[in-house]
């Protein structure tokens, strides 16, 4: 008898680990931050930028094959231990960003990337991260991971497949900097005070920098399934080293 329900314990407990699929839920807004209209026609980035660059200044384009955007979501839950951490990546991007002549108040950047281009749990992201982060995981954990965070009832990538990071405010002195910063994800968006380390200018540019997206201060609650027994953390880590020229 004990040993029966023993395997009903465990049987549940591998049911409840497929259905997690270690995904994570998408972060939305509060009620009172407006919605991002669907199809909204969005500004041509580099047009921007070249009219920027005509009253002076330099503008710098950031360059996806020798920068990096990364993801860690964590896993959560009284039976943590049975699921995974996540690393997803964006291997493609557009970012510029604008030094003005009058310094870091009149500077601005951009960067958007699309949700259907990410990159989940490669082996060479997640191998320098230690035993928390095996650097292979099982098909069907990365599998369940994307579906769930891009599909319909999560970030629904084939309808809203942008994620856009704005400039509001900088502040500082290289090579340390304040910004504030419009995110926009899933049609919504919100505001957020983001560190960065600025180094190279006026040459060339190096930015790095990290932040931490709470899921529940953008109105949504992470996964979680059987009363917390497997869940996914509120925090999502950001991290991101980009180079321009």
């Amino acid at each position: 008898m004990i040993f029966h329900k023993t395997c009903i314990v465990l049987f549940t407990v591998a049911a409840a680990i497929v259905l997690v699929s270690c995904a994570v839920r998408s972060p939305v807004l509060q009620a009172d931050v407006a919605p991002v209209a669907h199809g909204s026609k969005q500004p041509d980035l580099k047009a921007v930028y070249s009219d920027l660059a005509v009253a002076g200044g330099k503008v710098f384009t950031l360059n996806p094959k020798t920068s990096t955007v990364r993801v860690y979501a964590f896993r959560g839950g009284r039976a943590a231990k049975m699921g995974h951490n996540h690393v997803l990546s964006a291997p493609q991007f557009t970012g510029l960003l604008y030094l003005a002549p009058s310094g870091a108040s009149g500077s601005r950047f951009d960067l958007e990337f699309r949700l259907d281009e990410l990159e989940f749990d490669k082996p060479e992201h997640r191998s320098p991260l230690g035993n928390a982060f095996p650097a292979v995981l099982p098909p069907e954990a990365i599998k369940g991971a994307h579906d769930h965070m891009l599909g319909e009832d999560n970030l629904q990538a084939d309808r809203f497949p942008f994620v856009r990071i704005h400039s509001l405010q900088i502040s500082g002195e290289a090579p340390k900097f304040a910004a504030k910063v419009e995110i926009e994800v899933h049609g919504q968006k919100r505001e957020m005070w983001i560190p960065l380390t600025v180094e190279g200018l006026p040459d060339r540019l190096s930015v790095t920098g990290a932040f931490v997206l709470r899921q529940s201060d953008f109105g949504a609650q992470p996964y979680t399934v059987l009363g917390g027994l497997l869940a996914m953390q509120d925090e999502v880590v950001i991290e991101f080293h980009l180079i321009g020229s």
